[in-house]
Formats: C-alpha cells, structure tokens, sequence
C-alpha cells in the first residue's frame, strides 16, 4: 500500500509542481535548460507510474465495501464520456466551448466512475487519489491562468470525428482492461 501512495504523491507532485510553482519551475529551466527538465520531468512521471503499478500489485484486494451490481454498469456507461472528454484536450473539437479542462475534467469522471464499481481499499486510494490530485489541478491552474479564454469553435464535423476515436479508444481499453488492470470487463 505504501508503495500506492507514494506514486500517486509523486505523480500529484510532479504535476501541481507546473501550476502551483511556475516561478521555481522557469528558475529550473533556466539553470538546467528545457530538455533536461522535460527528461527529468518524464523520468518521474515513469517513476509514479511504476509505484502506482507496482503498489497496486502488491497490495490485497481487501474489501472495504460490496457495491451493487447495477454500479458496474453505471460505470460502463460513463466511461465512453471520460475517454472523449481526456482525449478532448489534445483533439480537435468543441468540447472545450463548455469545459475548460476536459482532460482533467475525463480524469476525475474516470475516478468517479471506478469509485463506484470497485469497493476494495486499494481502488479507493488509488482513485480517490486521482480524483483529489485532479480537482486540486483544475484549481490551481485556474489560479495560474486567470480568466478562461475559449478556443475557437473547430465544427460539429471535427467534434464527431474526435467523440468516435474517443468511443473507439473505450472500446480498446474495455477489451485491454484484463492486461491492464488484471480485471477483465468482457466474457472469455
């Protein structure tokens, strides 16, 4: 368990480093120069990721609570939303009309959506820790950032195009889910 938590404070660390400390961040590129940061930025979000990975590998599935069934199902239908609304970010579409961080905002639905169909301890650290870094985020970049400036709309075409790539990717993370997280959300 110790290894969970202390990937997801490193992963939280490393990223509210960008938006609560942008002044230390510049004096970091400027001593050591924007290649070497982003290297070393990377190698600790690697590092996060294989705690995170390896926390949850090593810690027992202990039951903390039983949700009921009807939640497994809740959380399939709101995961197609947080993969458009994460890949949204980067993709072309009008999504970022009416949300200012869809990437965050796909993170946090993420977390809610597994909260509600995984009851053991260590699913409730890892997504509870996800969800808090995830608003923490979306706070402190406002704050960084001030008043929200809308992109340009882009069209309804290209906002469907990026809604199927999103509903595509679901679809590979649904059937990937047994490799990924050794839970296996289709029959075999």
């Amino acid at each position: 368990m110790l290894l969970l938590i202390a990937g997801i404070a490193l992963w939280a660390a490393t990223h509210l480093f960008k938006s609560i400390g942008a002044d230390a961040r510049a004096g970091l590129i400027g001593r050591i120069g924007e290649m070497p940061y982003k290297g070393l930025f990377s190698l600790l979000i690697v590092a996060a990721l294989v705690l995170i990975v390896a926390g949850w590998k090593s810690t027992l599935p202990t039951a903390l609570w039983h949700p009921p069934a009807f939640l497994r199902h809740v959380t399939m239908l709101l995961m197609p939303f947080a993969v458009i609304l994460f890949i949204s970010a980067r993709a072309p579409t009008d999504i970022k009309q009416f949300i200012r961080h869809p990437q965050l905002t796909g993170v946090k639905l993420w977390a809610v959506a597994h909260l509600l169909s995984n009851g053991e301890v260590r699913s409730v650290v890892l997504f509870t820790g996800l969800l808090a870094w995830a608003v923490l985020e979306v706070i402190f970049i406002n704050r960084r950032d001030g008043a929200w400036k809308k992109p340009a709309p882009v069209g309804a075409a290209k906002t469907a195009i990026s809604a199927a790539i999103g509903l595509v990717l679901t679809a590979v993370l649904v059937y990937s889910h047994v490799w990924i997280a050794g839970v296996p959300l289709m029959p075999r």
